[in-house]
């Protein structure tokens, strides 16, 4: 009768796997060495034409100073139906963090424009300026619905578009009342 060997505790084969993990370069997925971003709200409400603004928090729940961190945002559009330039929408997309402490955190404001009806996705996501092949952590997703607007007079057009021929054909019918008369 052959006994079999005993099995590894538990404990050591994890101790095992977290160690290869480290010893491979593998990177939590959580975040760039402890930092983590979050968002003051999940959902916006606008109408077209309106700024809105959110904060993301940055945080670094790290041992060490987290420093050259870039945050930037993005905006896409969740049903693809309309095209988005994002520059449209805020002109301070990205933006260069002062070293964060460790347990330290920076909270920015990002002040957008609606600049598009629909329905749309708004992120930021976390890098180093090393450009190290770290993945960027990203705060959860801001949907932000954008209702348009219907306007008869878009912009203070229609006084424009109306008064022009009006006064053209005014110009016209006294041009040809004093050819008659002459």
């Amino acid at each position: 009768m052959t006994r079999a060997r005993p099995a590894l505790p538990v404990l050591a084969v994890a101790a095992a796997v977290l160690a290869l993990a480290l010893a491979s370069g593998a990177h939590a997925a959580a975040g760039t060495h402890g930092v983590s971003a979050t968002v003051d709200r999940t959902s916006i409400r606008t109408e077209l034409g309106r700024t809105f603004v959110f904060r993301s928090r940055i945080a670094n729940d790290g041992a060490a100073t987290a420093d050259g961190l870039i945050a930037h945002l993005n905006i896409v559009s969740l049903r693809g139906d309309v095209y988005v330039d994002p520059e449209d929408w805020s002109t301070h997309r990205t933006r260069y963090l002062r070293p964060v402490g460790a347990g330290g955190s920076q909270t920015i404001t990002w002040r957008l424009k609606a600049v598009s009806s629909g329905s749309f996705g708004v992120y930021v996501a976390v890098l180093r300026k090393r450009g190290d092949d770290r993945p960027p952590v990203t705060a959860p997703l801001v949907a932000v619905g954008v209702a348009g607007r219907k306007t008869l007079n878009a912009g203070g057009i229609l006084s424009v578009a109306l008064g022009v021929p009006i006064a053209i054909g005014l110009v016209t019918a006294g041009l040809k009342l004093r050819r008659r008369r002459a």
